[in-house]
């Protein structure tokens, strides 16, 4: 341990201990600075133009409250054309004109910042005590990548720990200080302002005489290129603060600069006070609108895509119809790639036409790629200039929420889409970060959000299959490109990169429930009803379209009946699974014919033949057994109590009664531990007579309701027979279950 020896006399050192606590140790320049009022804080900004960015920034000063002045507003931007290029000049030029106002304010301290892609994590108070700790005139950002100019690498002073280069986009001082710096500049708005600094910084007696340091722990400053490692977020007292993990501080301005844009928006997302593990989202709130208040609704065109064969088709049309939004307000763009769904076009087209007054169809005779419909849709809006909002939806999306489309126009983002997922998968409509070559990476927050952990508005790089456009951001930021192309991109990535490159914000919400997405990839659409296959892609949607709505009732309301003793009777198929399997049945024709001989089954003999067809036969086995697992399964264990039954049966067919061909079925016991028996279609209106009868108990069931299930026992106990159709067809869907 050193000491240090302080020789004095006891007067002296008696009157210094009693005006202030005394360390021997302190020289007299050593003595702790007095602290700056914030009110002698400036902080100067050049924008000429008012974006996305911008507004950020401007929300975390006041979020702060910082006194921000903003200088270059209405003037051309003439300094540069982007990233990786020099230029920025007109912001000294800009900085020079305006400093000469503050050149004698000896106690003001200017803070000058890049502001499109900048935001506070901390206050003024922040900022001046770390100011003032570097016991210099001025601090300029560093940064651990040199540009423009790496020949003058060897002329920066030696930095043993810190970063070690000048960064443009951030510096602290004394206004005189700053003025004399900015002063000198005597170059045009398109040459490079960090390299004039630069200049500055590297000349070792002009960096003595202003006095100036680079900022090279990022305590004040830090800058993202070349340090997107180092920079994590960490929450501390339920807030989101940036934390350099490299040199244990707590920046207080981010700065996503160079390719660094999209770690910057998702720390935009928490920072400063965005959303927070006690409240939420703080922001979500905010510039909103309230759509109840309104006279008349926002003119909306919806685009609409079918770019592939989709499952469960005329239902996504018809949700369009049933949004929650004045019809008169909406017009329709339709493109069409696949000539299977014509037919469905055409139903949907005959119905909203008597609703909506202007619909565009562009079908598959039109050949156009994805991208050009996608471009022709979105200049449907783009040239109309009653189109206040672009709402582009894909037919692989399910609206569950009829608001959604009011839900998202409320919000007031350029661009905002509704989180929607494929369902019981981390799958869903956005990216939360981009990996190096600009394809998806998982950002810290995905899952959450995802599955609804961390509720709010997110601002993400990625967004497909359906979004909200506004109307007037397609006529102004987006108006000069060709969105949906570039490079090798698909068209959705396309859009997304243009839009991040022009500085646009992308959002997702998943502050409500808006519905999921339809897996595709596997739909084939060479069956007569092809949804019908779909239990295992979409079992959501297809439990949805299939089983019939009381089917939940079955366990919360007893509505089982029993009609004979051990027969238990409940609902468990749709109309449409009806008519969908019936028809399907139809379209295959081959029915067996009730004979003795059958090819199909084991030994090519069967006892007590129907007119049929198989399950196997059209290829819906797997299907059919799945359906039995998932829905009969747990009807099984409900009525017989004890009974775990395995889902598994030999025997899966579709039975067709009439008098021209078979119209009964003689008494027998089927080869199964139950049985379940589906009526297919209605009694009294499809045919007359029918039924079954159970002659043990001298019971029978003559008016089957369409979708619902018999079930009862097989061997032994239930000897039955199929009662005589008198006229019409009768069709019945039959499993001998656990033979």
């Amino acid at each position: 341990m050193g000491w240090c020896t302080v020789k004095t006399q006891p007067l002296l050192l008696l009157v210094a201990l009693v005006l202030q606590p005394w360390n021997p140790c302190l020289g007299a320049d050593s003595e702790k600075p007095s602290s700056i009022p914030t009110d002698k804080l400036l902080v100067i900004t050049v924008a000429t133009k008012e974006s996305d960015g911008f507004h950020r920034f401007m929300q975390s000063a006041k979020y702060f409250n910082y006194t921000v002045k903003v200088i270059g507003q209405g003037e051309e931007w003439r300094g540069g054309d982007g990233i990786n290029t020099i230029g920025g000049g007109q912001k000294v030029r800009l900085m020079k004109e305006v400093m000469e106002h503050y050149a004698n304010q000896e106690d003001l301290v200017v803070l000058f910042t890049e502001c499109f892609n900048v935001i506070f994590a901390g206050g003024p108070e922040e900022v001046l005590k770390k100011f003032q700790k570097s016991n210099h005139k001025v601090v300029f950002a560093a940064d651990g990548i040199l540009w423009p100019d790496k020949r003058l690498a060897d002329k920066y002073p030696i930095v043993h720990i810190g970063k070690r280069y000048l960064n443009s986009g951030g510096f602290i001082g004394y206004a005189p200080y700053i003025n004399r710096i900015v002063q000198q500049w005597n170059l045009q708005d398109n040459d490079d302002d960090q390299l004039f600094y630069t200049k500055i910084y590297i000349d070792p007696l002009k960096r003595e005489a202003i006095n100036i340091t680079l900022d090279h722990k990022c305590k004040i400053f830090q800058t993202l290129n070349g340090a997107v490692d180092e920079v994590v977020l960490k929450f501390e007292n339920g807030k989101a603060r940036a934390k350099n993990v490299f040199y244990e501080t707590l920046p207080v301005m981010i700065n996503g600069n160079g390719p660094t844009k999209i770690l910057l928006n998702y720390f935009g997302n928490y920072i400063p006070n965005a959303w927070t593990q006690d409240n939420g989202c703080t922001l979500c709130e905010v510039d909103t609108i309230d759509l109840s208040e309104v006279d008349v609704y926002p003119n909306v065109t919806i685009g609409v895509f079918i770019e592939q064969p989709t499952p469960f088709l005329p239902r996504f049309l018809n949700t369009l119809l049933t949004l929650d939004y004045p019809k008169k307000a909406l017009k329709f763009f339709i493109h069409n790639k696949e000539v299977y769904h014509e037919k469905d076009i055409k139903v949907f087209f005959d119905k909203a036409k008597h609703e909506i007054t202007t619909m565009k169809i562009v079908g598959p005779e039109e050949n156009l790629s994805q991208a050009e419909a996608r471009n022709m849709g979105m200049d449907f809006c783009r040239q109309d200039e009653n189109c206040e909002y672009y709402f582009s939806v894909d037919a692989d999306v399910v609206l569950t929420n009829p608001r959604t489309l009011k839900i998202l126009i409320e919000q007031n983002r350029k661009i905002i889409a509704p989180l929607v997922t494929r369902h019981g998968k981390l799958w869903s409509n956005f990216w939360g970060a981009l990996s190096p070559d600009g394809y998806y990476a998982r950002s810290e927050d995905y899952v959450d959000i995802v599955q609804g952990n961390r509720v709010g508005i997110w601002n993400v790089p990625y967004m497909a299959n359906v979004y909200l456009i506004k109307g007037k951001t397609l006529r102004s930021e987006m108006n000069e490109r060709n969105y949906f192309v570039r490079d090798k991109l698909d068209p959705d990535m396309a859009l997304c990169r243009n839009a991040r490159e022009m500085g646009v914000f992308m959002y997702i919400s998943n502050r409500h429930e808006f519905g999921r997405l339809l897996s595709t990839a596997n739909y084939n659409i060479s069956h007569f009803n092809n949804d019908l296959w779909q239990i295992f892609e979409n079992p959501v949607d297809w439990k949805e379209k299939y089983i019939n709505r009381d089917y939940s009732k079955i366990f919360t309301e007893n509505i089982v009946e029993q009609p004979c003793p051990d027969v238990f009777w409940f609902p468990i198929f749709s109309e449409k699974a009806c008519d969908e399997l019936v028809e399907e049945m139809e379209h295959y024709g081959q029915w067996s014919g009730g004979k003795h001989h059958d090819s199909r089954i084991s030994g090519g003999y069967e006892n007590v033949p129907t007119d049929d067809i198989h399950m196997k036969q059209i290829g819906l086995e797997n299907v059919w057994l799945h359906f039995i697992r998932e829905f009969i399964a747990p009807v099984t264990l409900k009525v017989f109590a004890g009974y775990y039954t395995k889902g598994f049966a030999l025997l899966n067919f579709v039975v067709k009664y009439s008098p021209e061909r078979q119209r009964s079925l003689r008494p027998h016991h089927d080869a199964s531990t139950f049985t379940i028996n589906i009526a297919l279609n209605n009694v009294g209106e499809d045919f007359q007579g029918g039924g079954c009868k159970f002659l043990r108990y001298n019971c029978s069931i003559e008016s089957p309701r369409k979708g619902w299930s018999f079930m009862h026992p097989g061997r032994l106990t239930h000897l039955h027979e199929g009662l005589p159709v008198k006229n019409g067809t009768r069709y019945i869907a039959v499993s001998f279950i656990d033979p």
